[in-house]
């Protein structure tokens, strides 16, 4: 029987709950699909670490009634009320029988399982404490022998403790969001798991296909066995949602296919590289990168925008002097164009939105005018030195420093167009990444912001960025920098690379793109 998929609350308190528990259910038929895969190896019981609402426990029934047999229901679950919603989902108290109520990744079972099948909890790593971070950092280097990055969620360390009880010949299916395949610390964690276990199988979706519709996430299901590693796996791409044939090809030994699944073989290395959440890249060219032409930083980080980022009106009201207060740009909503001009700022500041940073240097206190000393006192007050990134400057207020950037890069975003050209002499905080130019002459910056504009580039931003849920993509300045950019584009615009990074034509003119701290 089919159910309905989740209903998720409004944003508000009932949303952020469920972040901060990572609870998103698993619909029947990406279950069945996962369930299938892993009992086709023969095992007689299924083994979820994080059993919630009990979509895997469901689907082992449907799949032991199909066969004409029964799977022994094994798991773990740390929220009682989830198992209390589970009964209320067609299963029974003899199938919740066997559901320890623990801490999978802290406390796991003394055991070793056959058929381990997971949606883990998707808990990002700033909604973890300092100390449980610490503590999944020991256990990653106890397991891989090195510690992962403090950026890695807890289902990263669900899936390295899952490996860990998976039994010799055993069969694990996670779904799991992209990030773990496309963070800073997926590169040591793939190449642990790939050399001592076999990818068999990564399956993504496309947007409207997504298990979890509404959700910010980019699901994958990963499909592994712990056997000889091998130097090929299947890719695949689902675009229709609620299909069979999903199930259906998990189930064959990943043989049967049909036309809601695009599959293919692909080598390890190339999936690695490329990245498995990505479709293969194919022979490419060593065509030109943003690298050629220009350098990428982040934004500034304040540490406190509601101090530090203010509208003219606040300001004012403070009596800061204007040496202090720099045109900044904060929320990429507020560009709701691919330019920027002073008239921008003007309209936002219209609005009450704030439109200039608070930029102390690093005088002693006593030497700004009374106004400033009157502000940074009020910033004591709030507590704002203790704060975590604001404890690291020396004073606590000295602000980053960046030139304005020619070029802007929306961090996040889900409009086609991400490349923005800054001519309100703005500098952006973290939601925008500051893109400098190689060389500053008004000629180059246009040329080469109609080179970023090209469908093509707007395309490949998918090779290097982090995808989350209905397209959108998060890009760091590294991965930025690495952007193909579109050959077509870059012959008609008349700009020319060298690999060396150098500008063919012309005398390279350096930019400054921020001060010493």
């Amino acid at each position: 029987m089919h159910r309905p998929h989740q209903k998720l609350p409004a944003p508000g308190p009932a949303r952020e709950a469920l972040r901060q528990k990572g609870q998103f259910w698993t619909p029947d038929w990406v279950a069945e699909a996962m369930v299938g895969y892993v009992t086709a190896g023969g095992s007689d019981h299924i083994f979820d670490p994080a059993v919630g609402a009990g979509a895997f426990f469901r689907a082992a029934k449907t799949i032991a009634a199909e066969r004409g047999r029964q799977f022994a229901l094994l798991g773990t679950e740390i929220d009682v009320d989830a198992l209390k919603q589970a009964q209320q989902n067609d299963l029974t108290v003899n199938d919740l029988a066997s559901v320890q109520i623990t801490d999978f990744v802290s406390r796991p079972p003394r055991a070793a399982f056959s058929a381990v099948v997971a949606n883990p909890p998707y808990i990002r790593h700033h909604r973890l404490a300092n100390s449980v971070k610490r503590d999944l950092q020991k256990l990653g280097a106890s397991l891989i022998g090195t510690p992962l990055d403090g950026r890695a969620g807890l289902h990263v360390y669900f899936l390295l403790r899952a490996l860990q009880l998976l039994a010799k010949d055993g069969r694990l299916a996670f779904i799991m969001p992209a990030d773990t395949c496309e963070g800073i610390f997926a590169a040591p964690l793939w190449k642990w798991i790939t050399v001592n276990y076999r990818l068999e199988a990564a399956v993504t979706f496309t947007p409207n296909a997504s298990p979890f519709p509404g959700v910010d996430t980019n699901p994958i299901i990963f499909l592994i066995k712990n056997a000889e590693p091998t130097t090929h796996f299947f890719w695949a791409r689902c675009a229709s949602a609620h299909t069979a044939q999903l199930k259906t090809w998990l189930a064959s030994d990943l043989h049967i296919t049909g036309d809601a699944l695009t599959v293919c073989k692909r080598e390890l290395a190339e999936g690695l590289s490329t990245g498995l959440s990505r479709a293969p890249s194919g022979e490419r060219a060593s065509g030109p990168v943003l690298l050629d032409f220009a350098r990428v930083m982040r934004g500034i980080a304040t540490g406190a925008n509601e101090y530090f980022f203010l509208t003219t009106r606040r300001a004012a009201e403070l009596g800061l002097p204007a040496e202090l207060l720099v045109p900044a740009l904060g929320r990429t909503r507020d560009v709701l164009a691919d330019e920027i001009s002073p008239e921008t700022l003007k309209a936002l500041d219209s609005k009450g939105r704030p439109t200039l940073l608070f930029s102390p240097d690093g005088r002693a206190c006593d030497l700004f005018p009374p106004a400033v000393q009157a502000y940074l006192a009020h910033g004591e007050a709030l507590g704002l030195p203790r704060k975590p990134l604001i404890a690291t400057r020396r004073p606590w207020y000295k602000m980053e420093i960046r030139a304005a950037p020619p070029l802007l890069f929306a961090y996040l975003g889900r409009r086609n167009a991400r490349f923005i050209r800054n001519r309100a002499n703005a500098v952006p905080l973290t939601g925008f990444l500051c893109v400098y130019p190689r060389r500053s002459d008004t000629a180059f910056v246009d040329r080469l912001w109609a080179v970023l504009q090209h469908p093509e580039t707007i395309a490949n931003l998918g090779l290097v960025g982090k995808s989350y849920g209905s397209g959108a993509i998060k890009v760091e300045p590294r991965s930025l920098e690495r952007l193909p950019l579109s050959p077509v584009a870059v012959a008609q615009s008349g700009l020319e690379f060298n690999r060396d990074r150098s500008l063919s034509g012309a005398k390279q003119q350096p930019v400054q793109p921020f001060l010493p701290l």
